[in-house]
């Protein structure tokens, strides 16, 4: 008997699926919770290698229909998504994509379809990793310092490195000052 599973899957612990989710009801789509995968991790890791992923992989038949709320919810890499989709194909699996309004991507049209989105959304990867570079080589050149605040200021170092040519210890600096024992020695190496 043919079965309807669904993959969700969100890039960021801050980010959920409940709208993947609640986008596949809406679409009519009944699916069990044991044929429903959720999963946090990053599109741009081939989907095969996605635990979540290769789970399903074992779990579907020929016949099965397997939902997707968006293509790029397979992944951002053209080809992987061709070759997902393709294997998906080898297995006898439907796939079905709420975004293309039920289209299945295995079929002629649905290749069609998903060759040119697929390209699109790894156009927009890139584009938003070139945007990205762009922005850091800018505020670099600009002289902005990148990545986190100092955790002490210029006086509370040069106390520190005072106090340790003193005689404290790097381990009761670091619990009076609030931070890592680490951070003190890297004062003291400065």
């Amino acid at each position: 008997m043919a079965r309807t599973f669904l993959y969700a899957r969100v890039s960021t612990a801050e980010q959920t699926t409940d709208n993947q989710l609640h986008e596949a009801k809406a679409a009519g789509f009944d699916i069990h919770a044991r044929h429903t995968v959720t999963e946090t991790i990053s599109g741009s890791v081939p989907a095969a290698e996605r635990p979540g992923f290769a789970k399903l992989l074992d779990k579907l038949d020929d016949g099965d229909t397997l939902v997707v709320t968006k293509l790029d919810r397979l992944g951002r890499n053209t080809t992987d998504v061709l070759g997902t989709v393709e294997r998906l194909a080898d297995l006898g699996v439907h796939v079905h994509c709420l975004a293309l309004k039920g289209v299945d991507l295995t079929s002629a049209s649905g290749r069609l379809h998903m060759t040119v989105l697929a390209a699109v959304a790894q156009f927009e990867r890139d584009l938003l990793i070139e945007r990205t570079h762009a922005g850091l080589a800018r505020a670099k050149a600009e002289g902005k310092k990148l990545g986190r605040r100092d955790s002490l200021t210029d006086a509370q170092k040069a106390d520190i490195r005072q106090r340790l040519g003193a005689g404290a210890t790097a381990r009761g600096l670091a619990k009076e000052f609030g931070v890592s024992h680490p951070t003190i020695l890297k004062v003291a190496q400065a």
